[in-house]
């Protein structure tokens, strides 16, 4: 995390200036550096000062980037931080608004904090500042009340690794019988704000008084304990911090299966299939296989616990096989240095053969994506050239010729026909103008996939978890229309994004709608966010034959060879 630690303090830092109306050329500085970092190849174990200053970044820059790595923050962003009000700083996460109009609302409305701004916008006083208007004002109410509905949420990419530290705390301070990752973590959603551990001990009294005794790594809420359950905050290792709410429940080595069980699922599941009843006759079961079992049921994995389609196919003994990893055979959305990726077409392609894949599907922006150095006409040939000939070199591995083509507010994409026809597939993704209502929305969406050369829909919404939300869409509609146009639906895996929302995943594998499973990969680290995509398909059950890219390198050469060949007709 060190990497992204120092980006996050630059940044920081950058605004900060820029709200204290401080050089621009220290301000450009502190930019320069964070565009130097992200296209950089630092390990996070261990960033030295000449790698540092090999990568880009100034004697200066460098010895401050380590004193982020090493303490988190750097002598000059405290200095700016002392003398900015911390609601000030807040302020500037708001999206849509940077440092010069968060400084017109500190210096002309006397504004510090979130709650004042909110008011002064529900007042009007907001619009009437010269450079913000009755738009701006509402859009910055409809951010600070997101800001605040996602206040101590994280993204499961993230919670993930802070379930398995809490899990390791526990097992280093206290001696459990057995201890499981329970609770959101265990059901993979795509968001979380409470971690949950589930343990068996024998002495409920000790156990507690072992991990709350001079337990630096957590807070306790103590109003909120009880003899059965901690409560409180796992803490930020660097500054001590809050993180993210916690909590353990405490069990008998009896009851751990069927208290696993219960803390794993939502009460739509475990009332769905009859659970609770159960286990107030019998508490003692040697795992949570065994619980389903009593019931004459198939093992429900933690991601299907919703209490939606999963309870009638239990009870029918027709639970599907959910897709595994390994299954996938290929990865379909990715970028290179040809627009905004960080590494080069050869590079993306031999990382994802290196992970046992058959095939590499590049789909770098398209043409009207100019913010990303999307490919005009001329660098598309270029690339399918170095395309040609890195295929001669890596065979039987392949590089398919795929797009990211934008869908234009019209609902076309951004190449003529004669152009998309080159691809062996077409992503078709919404980048701009996403203030859309439902119904323009859903007719731009519905217009590029009955474009005879979509492919996949990417990203089908747009959002941006815990930081905008998407296009409002009717699913329905776009599910149906993806179905009878033979158009794939992304799983975008990005973990900020996890688009299509799973809640939809097996309502689409109900219309007959194939999916596929995405990294949208940058460079070669992003090739691996596959596994977050993963369980957003499989807590919609969608099993191998279901995913586009679990196809071998042959059948899905062959699928696409049949699809472009119905449209010729």
């Amino acid at each position: 995390m060190s990497k992204k630690a120092v980006i996050k303090g630059f940044r920081l830092a950058a605004a900060l200036m820029e709200l204290h109306e401080t050089n621009p050329f220290k301000i450009r500085n502190y930019t320069n550096a964070v565009f130097a970092l992200e296209k950089a190849e630092l390990s996070d174990d261990e960033i030295t000062v000449e790698q540092l200053i090999a990568a880009g970044l100034s004697e200066n820059m460098a010895q401050k980037a380590q004193a982020i790595i090493a303490t988190g923050t750097f002598d000059e962003l405290e200095e700016l931080k002392s003398q900015t009000p911390e609601g000030v700083v807040e302020m500037l996460n708001i999206k849509g608004i940077g440092a010069k109009k968060v400084r017109a609302l500190w210096q002309e409305l006397g504004i510090t904090s979130l709650y004042e701004l909110a008011e002064a916008c529900r007042s009007g006083k907001v619009a009437e500042l010269k450079g913000f208007g009755e738009k701006t004002q509402a859009a910055i109410v409809e951010q600070i009340q997101f800001m605040e509905a996602n206040a101590e949420k994280w993204h499961y990419a993230d919670a993930e690794p802070m379930a398995a530290r809490l899990l390791q705390l526990l097992q280093e301070k206290t001696t459990p019988v057995q201890v499981a990752v329970t609770g959101q973590v265990a059901r993979c959603l795509e968001v979380i704000d409470l971690l949950q551990l589930t343990a068996a001990v024998t002495d409920f009294e000790l156990a507690f008084q072992q991990w709350t005794s001079a337990n630096t790594a957590i807070e306790t809420d103590w109003p909120a304990c009880s003899p059965f359950a901690w409560r409180g905050w796992l803490l930020n290792e660097a500054d001590g911090t809050r993180l993210i709410p916690s909590e353990i429940k405490w069990v008998t080595p009896m009851r751990f299966a069927a208290e696993s069980l219960k803390n794993s699922a939502t009460p739509a599941h475990l009332n769905g299939l009859g659970i609770p009843e159960l286990l107030k006759k019998q508490s003692d079961f040697g795992s949570v296989e065994a619980v389903y079992q009593a019931l004459g049921l198939p093992f429900v994995p933690p991601e299907m616990r919703e209490g939606t389609f999963e309870i009638a196919l239990a009870k029918a003994n027709q639970l599907p096989r959910p897709v595994e990893l390994q299954d996938l055979k290929g990865i379909l959305h990715n970028h290179s240095t040809y627009s905004d990726g960080k590494h080069t077409l050869r590079q993306m392609a031999e990382a994802t053969r290196a992970m046992g894949c058959e095939y590499f599907g590049i789909a770098d922006h398209s043409v009207s994506a100019y913010y990303a150095n999307g490919l005009s006409i001329e660098r598309v040939q270029r690339q399918h050239e170095e395309i040609d000939q890195l295929n001669a070199q890596l065979a039987p591995f392949k590089i398919l010729k795929g797009i990211e083509s934008d869908i234009l507010a019209d609902g076309s994409l951004d190449y003529p026909d004669e152009v998309l026809a080159t691809f062996d597939y077409v992503v078709a993704s919404v980048h701009s103008g996403l203030k859309m209502d439902k119904a323009k929305a859903t007719r731009r969406l519905l217009k590029a996939i009955e474009n005879p050369y979509t492919t996949i829909l990417g990203h089908p919404t747009g959002r941006l978890l815990l930081r905008r939300e998407g296009y409002p869409i009717d699913y329905e509609e776009i599910i149906t229309a993806c179905a009878e146009h033979r158009v794939v639906i992304e799983i975008n895996a990005n973990p900020w994004r996890l688009d299509l929302d799973w809640r939809w995943v097996h309502r689409a594998i109900e219309a007959g709608c194939l999916l596929s499973i995405n990294p949208d990969a940058h460079e070669t680290d992003g090739l691996y966010d596959m596994r977050y995509g993963l369980p957003i398909a499989r807590k919609g059950g969608a099993e191998s034959r279901h995913i586009l890219n679990a196809f071998s390198l042959a059948e899905i050469e062959a699928w696409l060879s049949g699809k472009r060949s119905v449209h010729k007709k």
